[in-house]
């Protein structure tokens, strides 16, 4: 489908000076584009179908339709973001290394721009992408950006000549005469993709309630502490089939973050056993509507610009995170049955975990908020 929908979108851009044609080509070719990035390129190199031992649906095989090369991407988000999901420090998609995501991070002055940087970072998402996995691919083997000929360098350059050569001057002179329109679609269709895909992102990172860590959490983290800590640390969004499949299935991050080489379209059947356990342990599944969430994290990127000096909250209570310590001057209630160090409602006889704590919590600066 997503081949087919390419192949009449470029074809269509042959007629593109008729508004009508340049508006079809358009679409197609930008819907083609969103499902390779979201759904094949992002699944497939996560491996979730290398079990069909595919020699070209493999996540050691396939090239994505994007700037940077795909083995560059598989090392610096199958490795670094899905290990040290949200770890200050650790997980340099926590902001992109510009952005302040979280209060744990020292204000710069830097930050004050963050609102403009981070819509220009949406518009060029791609390259945002590429050359935040090439730094990280330089990094490994200690290239600076001058040695053009060590390895990292050379894939990089080669990736972004071929995809930027294809988009912007190939496909472009193929149709001739419309040269100047083909041109446009293909600058519209991928602003269209970067724009989506970083909307689907964000809201699975950061709004309210994506829990964001420090080096001092991460010592001595259990295999359990690991699951725990993708839970906690991503968010859900609520949409129907259509759009989880045109999001790669990434509306179930929780899922993607607990089974990252699942195949993404057994992420609704797994959701429902996860919502089960966190039931079962009274722990926060964090979820809403696509446009809840987006905007969540939208206005974090707003607040957090500013210095703390102008905050209400500290990292300890804030919103977009927070610690033990939000809990410190709330009054105890009456000391429960504890069985196995669990926590016991003795009324309902349900467990009292994490969940019931942040909605305690949530309660009492509401009420002193009133009084």
């Amino acid at each position: 489908m997503q081949r087919t929908l390419e192949i009449a979108g470029r074809m269509t851009l042959f007629a593109s000076r008729r508004r009508a044609a340049w508006l079809a080509g358009t679409a197609m070719l930008t819907v083609a584009k969103i499902i390779e990035n979201m759904e094949l390129g992002h699944n497939i190199s996560h491996g979730q179908w290398d079990w069909m031992n595919d020699p070209e649906i493999h996540s050691t095989t396939w090239e994505w339709d994007m700037t940077g090369p795909s083995s560059q991407w598989r090392r610096a988000h199958n490795y670094n973001h899905h290990t040290y999901t949200n770890v200050l420090g650790m997980d340099k998609d926590l902001g992109f290394d510009f952005l302040r995501m979280t209060r744990d991070e020292p204000w710069r002055p830097i930050h004050l721009i963050q609102p403009v940087s981070y819509v220009l970072l949406a518009a060029i998402f791609d390259w945002g992408i590429a050359l935040h996995d090439w730094e990280i691919a330089r990094s490994a083997v200690k290239a600076s950006r001058r040695q053009l000929s060590s390895p990292p360098n050379a894939e990089f350059w080669r990736k972004a000549a071929r995809q930027t050569g294809k988009d912007f001057l190939i496909y472009p002179m193929l149709t001739g005469s419309a040269f100047t329109m083909t041109l446009k679609a293909n600058v519209m269709a991928n602003l269209l993709r970067n724009l989506w895909a970083n909307a689907v992102i964000f809201c699975g990172h950061f709004p309210d309630g994506a829990e964001k860590f420090t080096l001092e959490q991460l010592e001595d983290e259990t295999r359990g502490g690991w699951y725990l800590r993708q839970l906690l640390g991503s968010a859900n969004f609520k949409v129907g089939p259509a759009m989880a499949f045109m999001s790669g299935n990434l509306s179930y991050q929780i899922e993607h973050h607990l089974f990252p080489d699942l195949p993404s379209n057994r992420y609704p059947e797994i959701a429902v056993r996860v919502r089960e356990l966190c039931d079962k342990y009274d722990l926060p599944y964090t979820t809403g509507s696509l446009g809840k969430q987006y905007l969540l994290a939208f206005r974090t990127i707003h607040k957090l610009a500013l210095p703390d000096r102008f905050l209400r909250r500290t990292a300890d209570d804030a919103p977009e995170t927070s610690s033990e310590r939000k809990f410190g001057d709330i009054s105890p209630q009456p000391r429960p049955e504890t069985t196995n160090r669990t926590s016991i409602d003795p009324i309902t006889g349900n467990r009292r975990g994490l969940r019931s704590a942040l909605s305690r919590a949530k309660a009492t600066r509401l009420r002193r908020k009133r009084t």
